[in-house]
């Protein structure tokens, strides 16, 4: 259902207080569909699964509503029309397979309520099965993403392209997301504000009628990767009635207190954050490693911290699990699921 400029203004602050003051966001994807088996060297990446292994992608959001999520974003990060064409498929093919990024996540939901309802004795034995509020957040991969070269992580696309050539790249992607059933638009991992400015002004073109979140990849406490201002990035998306809630994702956790207390300077609307492992992405390999000469502590530890500097939305990105979840959600209610006296089934209705 559509909702007016006030609504979406408000939409994620209403979330985030029917959840109870904080919502948690999934955690890691594509690392999670490799721990099921699937293999991601292509590149699809984790778009590759919604065409050869759809049951899996189903099973990963199943995992983390398991695991007390509030929010599923879609394996729709990598997916783009262009990209599955030169795979080799039709358009309409490409168009089937982004709506079904947004269909596999509404069924997951749904198996998972119906799970609440029919089975609520599960509740009782080990508080599994809660009835909560759950947001379908269809993910946008940024224009770096859709290169599968690691530029989501430097913002550099060379002079050529330009806030127009963003746009016409994400244009119909967003339409099929939004005319799919998502509660949401989740534009992540930002690099730089050309991208930021683009999503901006597509909504406002575009007409979408429902509200959005920008997330920013950052390579310090101030600077997005691109090296440009935290601080300007966050204020073109405070701009935008149509944006819901600002953030970070796929950042190291020691930078995110830093950048929380920024962009709450810049902006009214909720702050979400959603770092990494805190390892670091070699774009050659496509494979993970530890950051040399740094130490990263489990960053659930660091979520308290990150709830004071003024976030009220909290998950993980790659290399984060399910488990990781469980423990965001321990430190925010010192209860994880599955303490029989932590969760009280909720009779209320799903409001979003």
């Amino acid at each position: 259902m559509g909702l007016n400029g006030k609504d979406m203004t408000s939409f994620m602050s209403d979330f985030v207080h029917e959840c109870g003051g904080y919502a948690v966001i999934d955690g890691g994807f594509a690392t999670e569909l490799e721990r099921h088996g699937a293999d991601l060297n292509d590149p699809l990446w984790s778009a590759k699964c919604l065409l050869v292994s759809p049951h899996l992608v189903r099973r990963v959001h199943l995992d983390y509503l398991d695991a007390g999520a509030n929010i599923l974003i879609t394996g729709s990060y990598q997916a783009t029309i262009q990209g599955f064409e030169a795979k080799g498929l039709a358009r309409e093919e490409a168009e089937t397979l982004i709506r079904r990024s947004v269909e596999l996540a509404r069924e997951a939901r749904d198996i998972y309520y119906d799970r609440c309802t029919k089975d609520s004795s599960d509740f009782v034995r080990d508080g599994r099965y809660w009835r909560r509020p759950i947001l379908i957040a269809a993910s946008v991969g940024s224009y770096g993403a859709y290169l599968s070269d690691g530029s989501e992580y430097t913002g550099d696309y060379g002079d050529a392209v330009t806030v127009e050539t963003l746009k016409d790249l994400q244009r119909r992607r967003v339409k099929l997301l939004v005319d799919a059933g998502a509660d949401i638009i989740a534009f992540e991992t930002i690099p730089n504000k050309l991208d930021a400015q683009a999503y901006v002004e597509l909504l406002g073109e575009e007409g979408i009628d429902i509200p959005a979140w920008l997330s920013f990849s950052c390579r310090d406490e101030g600077k997005v990767c691109s090296g440009e201002s935290i601080l300007e990035c966050a204020s073109i998306a405070e701009s935008c009635k149509q944006v819901a809630a600002v953030g970070v994702n796929c950042t190291a956790p020691r930078f995110i207190h830093g950048l929380v207390s920024s962009i709450s300077k810049v902006t009214s609307k909720p702050v979400l954050v959603y770092p990494n492992s805190g390892e670091t992405y070699n774009a050659v390999t496509k494979k993970w490693s530890k950051t040399s000469g740094e130490v990263e502590e489990d960053f659930v530890s660091y979520v308290g911290k990150w709830r004071e500097a003024g976030a009220s939305i909290f998950g993980g990105c790659c290399r984060t699990t399910p488990n990781t979840i469980k423990g965001i959600i321990k430190a925010l209610s010192g209860k994880a699921p599955g303490d029989n006296d932590n969760l009280k089934f909720q009779e209320t209705a799903h409001k979003f």
